[in-house]
């Protein structure tokens, strides 16, 4: 079965795609080299490294010539969708590019978080761990009901929709858990149940995949056999690799914020902080954790 993805918008949207990408990461090389300017404020090296890695990441998945292979195996449509919902979007915030870029469009705006209050109410909604996890596993599950992929693989504007909400849905997964600027820095045991909580619409989905003894989406019933993959050897396959990246992904995040919560620094800030304090208080002026850079 011919797909609509090919001829002049296959063409056209990967250009597309690799000029919005170069713009932004000039965009943010401009603001980090700005901001080294300044010794308080600067954003370490290692960081932007990780932006850069984050946008490579989301260019491989969506307008390199490996982004064509979605259409012949399921395996490689899987890969796209973990690396745009599961793998990029820490690199991206790790980067802390809210501070970069600000500093290009508004020069006095990265000083302060003042500067960013009006966001601070609908922040606060969107950052809460029961939205960001269950959009994320809407976005998950609902694009792999088989009518809604189906839909996905024979429409470029459908097929863009799907990769458009993984991307934003895995970057509000992790914005919790990464917590870059302005959000306020803090690691409690509530983290890691949502990192594990999370894991859960993926085993089930890929559990159902590995075990089903059908091929659930008919398209890939008249793929091309890359690799010598029967059709329900590439959904197995898919399904594993699913299960094992988001599983290793989500223990390693897992992992550090443990190592992070358990440590004597931690242990000593509780203690010192007033009972008073808590989420409900006003942001503040200077962003924390900016000391350490």
């Amino acid at each position: 079965m011919p797909h609509l993805h090919h001829g002049a918008p296959k063409s056209f949207g990967p250009l597309l795609v690799t000029i919005t990408l170069v713009f932004v990461t000039l965009v943010y090389v401009r603001g980090w080299i700005s901001l080294r300017s300044y010794r308080l404020d600067r954003i370490p090296a290692w960081r932007a490294c990780s932006f850069i890695v984050g946008l490579f990441l989301i260019w491989l998945a969506v307008a390199s010539p490996f982004s064509a292979l979605d259409h012949e195996l399921l395996t490689a449509h899987m890969l796209k969708h973990l690396v745009l919902m599961t793998i990029a979007p820490p690199f991206i915030w790790l980067g802390e590019p809210v501070r970069s870029v600000a500093r290009v469009f508004r020069p006095t705006m990265w000083q302060t978080t003042t500067s960013f209050s009006f966001l601070y109410q609908p922040g606060q909604a969107l950052g809460r761990l029961e939205v960001c996890w269950l959009a994320a596993a809407a976005a998950l599950v609902g694009w792999h009901i088989p009518t809604a992929f189906n839909l996905a693989m024979h429409s470029p504007v459908w097929h863009f929709a799907e990769q458009s909400s993984f991307l934003a849905t895995g970057l509000l997964f992790w914005w919790p858990v990464v917590q870059p600027w302005p959000s306020t820095p803090k690691s409690d045991l509530s983290m890691i149940l949502y990192l594990f909580f999370a894991t859960l619409p993926c085993d089930i989905l890929s559990g159902f995949l590995v075990f089903c003894d059908r091929v659930v989406y008919p398209d890939y019933l008249s793929s091309s056999r890359l690799f010598g993959f029967t059709a329900i050897g590439d959904q197995q396959c898919a399904a594993a690799l699913m299960w094992t990246c988001v599983t290793i992904v989500y223990l390693v995040a897992g992992a550090i914020l443990a190592m992070q919560l358990l440590s004597p620094e931690k242990r000593l800030d509780a203690q010192l902080v007033p009972p008073t304090s808590g989420v409900h208080a006003a942001p503040p002026t200077v962003p924390q954790g900016l000391e350490a850079f």
